[in-house]
């Protein structure tokens, strides 16, 4: 489990919010996620661009192929 959570705890342990939206595919059709920090306890922030990128964006409507 510590592996799956390396690019999570620095923000898990200061308390900065993060969060990962949908941003493409690799060559081999495998998705790819946006990691979005913010600033100390601005969470609101943080949603709010995520929220516009996923409004500008189509990658949320996409699936990879199986």
């Amino acid at each position: 489990m510590a592996g799956r959570s390396l690019f999570t705890n620095p923000f898990n342990i200061t308390g900065h919010p993060a969060l990962s939206v949908p941003c493409g595919f690799t060559a081999e059709g495998l998705p790819v996620g946006l990691q979005v920090i913010g600033r100390y306890y601005r969470e609101a922030d943080v949603l709010r661009f995520a929220a516009a990128y996923e409004a500008i964006t189509r990658w949320r409507d996409r699936r990879p192929e199986v």
